[in-house]
């Protein structure tokens, strides 16, 4: 009997056109484990090295990739730097259902279902690796079918660890078909002039995904990512863009992060222990300048739970009647940025996991050798005498230490922002404390703009003050804009309880700092439990995008000079050198946030706008909507 007789006894409806191309191709391989995968991504177990390559018209045969099998997994490394990082600028829509991202036919000049058909085609001629998954976090989520070249394991793999792969002979019960993959890498060349493209065409119970590239970022994990929000924004609910981690303080405090913000935010960082110097201390950041380092000694750390890397489903179900807002993963593996480990024992967790996993991994700019060991910190070169800024690995999410499997109940959101180097000479928007404090409306605008920040390691292209719009989320999502801002602020209205917190990465003024704030703040915080910070502790920052700013910060006795917690306290900045970084936040937000005043706005949303457009106080914004858990019972319009 064949698969797809198999699957429809089993009453899972598999459209005409998938049975169209699975009865057409010459040769069909369906997988039911990752570990058959790991087999196809070089053409077979029995060889090392395996190049990925197709024949384009007008140019011959091109390599798409290098693949070879190594100790610890496969690796992966594309030729062209291009393909090595995610190009902001890959959705195009192909249906006419309400969007407002770019549609097919109106880049074009004509409809999709030219392509479509010649995708069809296409596929019909190839020798097929075919498998199913399911989107989300089972029973939450989507099954699916993704048909992709045989050749093409190393990316099927990719997706197959990403989200969970349904063996055919293990259909959960209600299994659907929600969505398919069709993967097409020539079409790159043929039809887009070598860019990333991914054309999502969403039918009535059916999301079809068009991969014309092999970077998995934007066709295989952001792909599906597609589909959640597109579903959610349906049924009233955001799968967000973050990652969430539970710690515990030496105290036995318990607080539950979640910290948000645009691709190289510090999602993954955020569960990461916090490197220390050979002596034991911890290096808050070095002074770009002077070369001066700041130093502080914390004798004892928080331990912490891992739950989500990058997309955290915020299901109805989920939710408690507590004020808080309840999370789950909505991916099976993690594709983790490990541009932070530059020699061995940077990050020595990681490298535990990486170098000796209990199962291969799959590695991706990392420079590799068949047959021999894929390390994190060889980073491919790429081509300008400098190291690849988006080396990668996927980790099956059950061999992270200490992973839970439970949703959680989040207490902190943070939001994460790239800053560049900032001072009285050299204005920009490096202006960020450690950390902020945000009223809720703030931290609505916050995630509203979602600024790309400097120096973004993931993707191509793209200037410092690119915004990547509602929730950070944006790029990847099919709708309108405006619904995912209702969605986000009926959210934030919905979990009062919920403290929200602003953190910079990179740079603190004229102090590189890396990705140590979020993870002090990481540390204070949990040791506070739910204790509010003193009033006198904080006070409205100067720039008041930036909400409240802190007058101190101690951690175990150790005490964070006040130049990291006003920017303007550094000599090199002063208040006229952050006074100017700060107008540069204000026509950042002035620049961005008018596309939202539409009709469909929530009235709350307007008024948080508008209070910004014409230069709100921090006490306004928190007039709008008050970081006091008492207005969750009051009968407020929104």
């Amino acid at each position: 009997m064949s698969i797809i007789k198999e699957l429809e006894n089993k009453g899972v409806k598999v459209p005409n056109q998938i049975k169209d191309i699975l009865k057409s191709a010459p040769k069909v391989h369906y997988y039911n484990s990752s570990s058959e995968l790991f087999d196809a991504a070089t053409n077979g177990p029995e060889n090392a090295t395996f190049e990925v390559k197709y024949e384009v018209p007008g140019k011959g045969e091109y390599l798409e990739a290098v693949v070879h099998r190594v100790s610890n997994g496969i690796s992966a490394n594309y030729p062209e730097p291009y393909m090595r990082r995610r190009d902001p600028d890959t959705m195009l829509i192909a249906d006419n259902k309400p969007s407002d991202k770019l549609r097919f036919s109106e880049v074009y000049g004509k409809d999709f279902s030219e392509l479509r058909g010649e995708t069809f085609d296409w596929l019909k001629k190839q020798e097929l690796a075919v498998f199913l998954y399911f989107a989300g976090n089972h029973p939450i989520g989507y099954g699916g079918i993704a048909i992709a070249p045989a050749n093409a394991g190393f990316f099927a793999l990719g997706l197959a660890l990403l989200q969970k792969m349904i063996p055919f002979n293990e259909l959960p019960d209600g299994f659907k078909l929600d969505s398919v993959i069709y993967v097409a890498p020539p079409f790159r060349h043929t039809h887009f002039g070598g860019k990333q493209k991914v054309v999502h065409n969403r039918l009535d119970g059916f999301h079809e995904l068009y991969s014309y590239n092999l970077y998995p970022g934007p066709s295989a994990k952001k792909g599906l990512y597609a589909v959640l929000l597109t579903e959610g924004e349906e049924e009233g609910w955001v799968t967000t863009h973050c990652s969430s981690v539970q710690a515990i303080s030496p105290y036995d405090n318990t607080t539950n992060f979640m910290h948000e913000g645009a691709s190289g935010g510090g999602k993954s960082e955020m569960l990461q222990f916090i490197p220390r110097e050979p002596n034991g201390q911890v290096k808050i950041g070095t002074n770009m300048i002077s070369g001066e380092q700041r130093l502080i000694n914390i004798p004892l750390f928080c331990t912490f739970n891992p739950v989500t890397d990058d997309m955290a489903l915020c299901h109805p179900s989920y939710q408690k009647p507590n004020g808080k807002l309840t999370v789950a993963d909505a991916e099976n593996g993690w594709f983790l940025r490990v541009d932070g480990v530059n020699n061995y024992g940077d990050d020595p967790s990681l490298e535990r996991i990486t170098m000796n996993p209990k199962e291969p991994l799959l590695f991706i700019n990392i420079d590799t050798n068949p047959n021999g060991t894929a390390m994190i910190w060889n980073h491919i070169d790429d081509g300008n005498g400098k190291k690849c800024p988006n080396p990668r690995v996927i980790v099956p999410r059950h061999l992270i230490p200490n992973v839970m499997e439970r949703p959680i109940t989040i207490d902190v959101r943070s939001f994460g922002v790239r800053t560049p180097p900032s001072s009285r000479e050299n204005p920009n928007f490096g202006i960020i404390g450690i950390f902020h404090i945000l009223p809720p409306a703030l931290a609505w605008l916050w995630r509203l703009v979602s600024p790309r920040g400097y120096a973004n390691p993931s993707i191509s292209g793209g200037g410092a003050m690119e915004s990547e719009g509602v929730g950070s989320y944006w790029p990847f999502a099919t709708g309108q804009k405006v619904r995912q801002a209702n969605l986000l602020l009926d959210q934030i209205w919905d979990s009062p309880r919920v403290r929200y917190t602003l953190t910079p990465n990179q740079h603190i003024g004229v102090w590189k700092v890396g990705f140590k704030p979020q993870l002090l703040m990481r540390e204070y915080l949990t040791r506070r439990g739910n204790s509010k910070l003193r009033f006198e502790q904080y006070q409205p920052a100067r720039c008041s995008l930036l909400g409240y700013e802190l007058n101190y910060l101690t951690i175990e006795g150790a005490k964070v000079p006040s130049r990291f917690l006003k920017v303007y306290k550094q000599d090199e900045v002063g208040e006229d050198g952050y006074d100017k970084g700060a107008e540069m936040l204000y026509d950042f937000f002035r620049r961005e946030l008018p596309q939202y005043l539409q009709d469909d706005l929530l009235p709350l949303g307007r008024k948080i706008i508008e209070a910004c457009l014409n230069g709100a106080s921090v006490e306004e914004y928190n007039e709008l909507l008050p970081m006091e858990y008492k207005y969750a019972f009051l009968k407020k319009e929104k």
